[in-house]
């Protein structure tokens, strides 16, 4: 299923794993999938992010704040992605082949947290972070050099 991931997306995977341990829940939210890309961010997706204000202690915070002290899940554990985390890979890959990309980088994640993420999306979304400015961000950077995040 991951066949396509970049490195880095493959670590953000692993972050968000990592990251809903230390928070606790039951599945990887697309929320701790946001935590994961801010986190492995470089390139376009730090630029971004950068340029929204997003940091990675701020939305953990924030994220912890809304989720309630909920109880640390050891990392032995399998911790399976809920249908809206599903739904933002599946997004992604769509996101990566408009784009006629052949891999699936941070860069994709983060379009597809914008665009089908709710909870996650409502904490990046602002005046300077939409879907529509990733996008052209990402067809920029894309068009200047592509090379895979």
């Amino acid at each position: 299923m991951f066949d396509r991931y970049t490195d880095r997306a493959r670590r953000v995977l692993f972050f968000a794993r990592y990251e809903t341990s230390q928070l606790g829940g039951q599945f990887i939210e697309a929320e701790h999938l946001l935590l994961g890309v801010v986190r492995e961010a470089r390139g376009v997706t730090r630029g971004l992010l950068t340029r929204g204000g997003i940091t990675l202690e701020g939305l953990r915070q924030t994220i912890s704040n809304r989720r309630g002290g909920d109880e640390r899940v050891s990392t032995a554990v399998e911790i399976p992605f809920s249908e809206e985390t599903r739904r933002v890979l599946a997004a992604a890959a769509v996101e990566a082949d408009a784009l006629a990309h052949s891999h699936i980088g941070t860069e994709h994640l983060l379009l597809g947290l914008l665009r089908e993420s709710a909870t996650a999306g409502q904490l990046i979304k602002g005046e300077d972070l939409s879907l529509d400015i990733a996008r052209k961000a990402v067809t920029q950077a894309a068009s200047g050099d592509n090379v895979a995040e």
